[in-house]
Protein backbone atom coordinates (compact mmCIF):
# COMPACT_ATOMS: atom_id res chain seq x y z
CA UNK A 1 0.00 0.00 0.00
CA UNK A 2 3.07 2.29 0.75
CA UNK A 3 4.57 1.83 -3.06
CA UNK A 4 0.94 2.80 -4.59
CA UNK A 5 0.76 6.39 -2.08
CA UNK A 6 4.09 7.04 -3.46
CA UNK A 7 3.87 6.43 -7.02
CA UNK A 8 0.54 8.55 -6.48
CA UNK A 9 2.40 11.68 -4.79
CA UNK A 10 4.80 11.57 -7.34
CA UNK A 11 2.36 11.43 -10.31
CA UNK A 12 0.75 14.13 -8.75
CA UNK A 13 4.23 16.25 -8.19
CA UNK A 14 4.97 15.58 -11.71
CA UNK A 15 1.74 16.89 -13.12
CA UNK A 16 2.04 19.93 -10.41
CA UNK A 17 5.44 20.97 -11.58
CA UNK A 18 3.91 20.23 -16.03
CA UNK A 19 3.20 23.93 -16.35
CA UNK A 20 6.72 25.03 -15.00
CA UNK A 21 8.23 22.90 -17.60
CA UNK A 22 6.82 25.47 -20.52
CA UNK A 23 8.73 28.32 -22.15
CA UNK A 24 9.40 31.11 -19.62
CA UNK A 25 7.14 33.62 -21.33
CA UNK A 26 5.31 36.16 -19.76
CA UNK A 27 2.19 37.67 -21.86
CA UNK A 28 3.26 40.94 -23.51
CA UNK A 29 2.33 44.75 -21.86
CA UNK A 30 0.66 46.34 -24.79
CA UNK A 31 -1.35 49.65 -24.98
CA UNK A 32 -4.08 50.10 -27.77
CA UNK A 33 -5.89 52.79 -29.25
CA UNK A 34 -9.45 51.64 -29.47
CA UNK A 35 -10.80 54.44 -30.70
CA UNK A 36 -8.75 53.97 -33.61
CA UNK A 37 -10.34 51.61 -36.57
CA UNK A 38 -7.35 49.66 -37.52
CA UNK A 39 -9.46 48.33 -40.97
CA UNK A 40 -8.04 51.26 -42.63
CA UNK A 41 -4.40 50.34 -41.87
CA UNK A 42 -3.69 49.06 -45.31
CA UNK A 43 0.06 49.38 -45.59
CA UNK A 44 2.86 50.21 -43.15
CA UNK A 45 6.29 50.50 -42.96
CA UNK A 46 9.08 48.89 -40.48
CA UNK A 47 11.47 51.29 -39.58
CA UNK A 48 14.86 50.07 -38.58
CA UNK A 49 14.47 49.09 -35.00
CA UNK A 50 17.36 50.54 -32.24
CA UNK A 51 19.39 48.10 -30.73
CA UNK A 52 20.14 48.66 -27.62
CA UNK A 53 22.02 44.97 -27.23
CA UNK A 54 25.56 43.89 -27.70
CA UNK A 55 24.87 42.16 -30.57
CA UNK A 56 25.07 44.60 -34.05
CA UNK A 57 23.16 42.25 -35.79
CA UNK A 58 19.79 42.05 -33.68
CA UNK A 59 18.14 45.25 -34.64
CA UNK A 60 17.90 44.10 -38.24
CA UNK A 61 17.48 40.82 -37.29
CA UNK A 62 14.22 41.34 -35.75
CA UNK A 63 13.22 43.52 -37.85
CA UNK A 64 13.14 41.31 -40.92
CA UNK A 65 11.10 39.18 -38.34
CA UNK A 66 8.74 42.19 -38.03
CA UNK A 67 8.27 42.69 -41.77
CA UNK A 68 7.88 38.42 -42.67
CA UNK A 69 5.28 37.98 -39.38
CA UNK A 70 2.95 41.52 -40.81
CA UNK A 71 2.90 39.75 -44.25
CA UNK A 72 2.39 36.39 -42.87
CA UNK A 73 -0.74 37.42 -40.78
CA UNK A 74 -1.90 39.33 -43.22
CA UNK A 75 -2.28 42.43 -40.90
CA UNK A 76 -1.13 44.97 -43.61
CA UNK A 77 1.22 44.95 -46.46
CA UNK A 78 4.72 46.50 -45.76
CA UNK A 79 7.13 48.61 -48.14
CA UNK A 80 10.27 46.97 -48.70
CA UNK A 81 12.98 48.05 -46.02
CA UNK A 82 15.37 49.89 -49.14
CA UNK A 83 12.56 52.26 -49.72
CA UNK A 84 12.13 53.35 -46.23
CA UNK A 85 16.03 54.25 -46.36
CA UNK A 86 15.49 55.79 -49.37
CA UNK A 87 12.43 58.21 -48.46
CA UNK A 88 14.90 58.83 -44.79
CA UNK A 89 17.68 60.29 -46.68
CA UNK A 90 15.54 62.31 -49.18
CA UNK A 91 13.74 64.15 -46.04
CA UNK A 92 17.03 64.34 -44.80
CA UNK A 93 16.12 62.58 -41.33
CA UNK A 94 19.29 61.81 -39.11
CA UNK A 95 17.79 60.43 -35.93
CA UNK A 96 15.14 57.91 -36.61
CA UNK A 97 14.40 56.45 -33.44
CA UNK A 98 13.08 59.81 -32.14
CA UNK A 99 10.87 60.97 -34.99
CA UNK A 100 8.66 64.05 -34.37
CA UNK A 101 5.05 63.94 -35.12
CA UNK A 102 6.30 66.36 -38.38
CA UNK A 103 8.50 63.79 -40.08
CA UNK A 104 5.95 60.85 -39.42
CA UNK A 105 3.63 62.55 -41.00
CA UNK A 106 5.72 63.53 -43.79
CA UNK A 107 7.22 59.32 -44.06
CA UNK A 108 3.88 58.77 -44.32
CA UNK A 109 3.24 60.51 -47.35
CA UNK A 110 6.78 59.57 -49.52
CA UNK A 111 6.20 55.95 -48.65
CA UNK A 112 1.80 56.16 -49.16
CA UNK A 113 1.24 54.43 -45.78
CA UNK A 114 -1.15 54.12 -43.38
CA UNK A 115 1.46 53.98 -40.17
CA UNK A 116 4.63 53.24 -39.09
CA UNK A 117 6.47 50.90 -37.00
CA UNK A 118 9.10 51.70 -35.00
CA UNK A 119 10.76 50.24 -31.81
CA UNK A 120 13.77 49.12 -30.04
CA UNK A 121 15.12 45.49 -29.25
CA UNK A 122 16.54 45.66 -25.64
CA UNK A 123 17.87 42.44 -25.51
CA UNK A 124 18.78 39.83 -27.93
CA UNK A 125 21.54 37.11 -26.58
CA UNK A 126 21.88 34.38 -24.38
CA UNK A 127 21.43 34.92 -20.53
CA UNK A 128 23.32 33.06 -17.67
CA UNK A 129 21.24 31.24 -15.17
CA UNK A 130 23.25 29.06 -12.81
CA UNK A 131 25.04 25.51 -14.76
CA UNK A 132 22.46 26.99 -18.00
CA UNK A 133 22.35 29.25 -20.79
CA UNK A 134 19.55 30.06 -22.36
CA UNK A 135 18.09 32.40 -25.04
CA UNK A 136 16.43 35.76 -23.80
CA UNK A 137 15.02 38.61 -26.40
CA UNK A 138 13.37 41.86 -25.65
CA UNK A 139 11.27 44.06 -28.21
CA UNK A 140 9.42 46.98 -28.06
CA UNK A 141 7.03 47.92 -31.25
CA UNK A 142 5.20 51.06 -31.53
CA UNK A 143 2.37 52.25 -34.88
CA UNK A 144 2.14 55.33 -36.03
CA UNK A 145 -0.24 56.92 -37.64
CA UNK A 146 1.05 59.03 -40.30
CA UNK A 147 -2.25 60.46 -40.49
CA UNK A 148 -1.79 62.47 -37.55
CA UNK A 149 1.45 61.58 -35.86
CA UNK A 150 0.16 60.04 -33.05
CA UNK A 151 1.04 56.23 -31.44
CA UNK A 152 -1.71 54.06 -31.75
CA UNK A 153 -0.45 50.93 -30.72
CA UNK A 154 2.63 50.21 -28.56
CA UNK A 155 3.75 46.63 -27.20
CA UNK A 156 6.94 45.19 -25.22
CA UNK A 157 7.46 41.36 -25.12
CA UNK A 158 10.04 39.56 -23.32
CA UNK A 159 10.64 35.68 -24.03
CA UNK A 160 13.18 33.73 -22.75
CA UNK A 161 15.54 32.23 -19.23
CA UNK A 162 15.68 28.55 -19.00
CA UNK A 163 12.42 26.63 -18.00
CA UNK A 164 11.94 24.52 -15.32
CA UNK A 165 12.88 21.35 -17.33
CA UNK A 166 15.90 22.97 -18.88
CA UNK A 167 17.81 24.05 -15.62
CA UNK A 168 16.96 21.14 -13.52
CA UNK A 169 16.92 18.26 -15.80
CA UNK A 170 19.10 19.80 -18.89
CA UNK A 171 16.03 19.22 -21.72
CA UNK A 172 17.22 20.75 -24.52
CA UNK A 173 16.17 24.95 -24.48
CA UNK A 174 15.33 26.69 -27.66
CA UNK A 175 17.07 28.80 -29.89
CA UNK A 176 18.04 32.04 -30.28
CA UNK A 177 16.12 31.89 -33.34
CA UNK A 178 13.19 29.96 -31.97
CA UNK A 179 13.24 32.90 -29.32
CA UNK A 180 13.17 35.56 -31.67
CA UNK A 181 10.68 34.50 -34.20
CA UNK A 182 7.92 33.63 -30.84
CA UNK A 183 8.61 37.16 -29.44
CA UNK A 184 7.57 38.91 -32.57
CA UNK A 185 4.58 36.54 -33.14
CA UNK A 186 3.29 37.07 -30.05
CA UNK A 187 3.93 40.92 -29.73
CA UNK A 188 1.65 41.25 -33.18
CA UNK A 189 -1.20 39.00 -31.13
CA UNK A 190 -1.91 41.96 -29.53
CA UNK A 191 -2.74 43.81 -32.67
CA UNK A 192 -4.19 41.39 -34.95
CA UNK A 193 -7.56 40.95 -32.46
CA UNK A 194 -7.90 44.87 -33.79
Amino acid sequence: MNLIKTRILICLLFTSLLPLACRSSNPPTYHINEDVDFSFIKKVAVMPLENMTSDKSAGEIMRHLVISEMLASGLADVVVPGEVIHAVNDLGIKNISSLSRKQIISLGRALRVQALIMGSVQQYGHVRLTNVSAPEVTITLMMADTGTGDIIWSVTKTRGGASFMVSHFGAKSETISEAALATVREALETLSAY
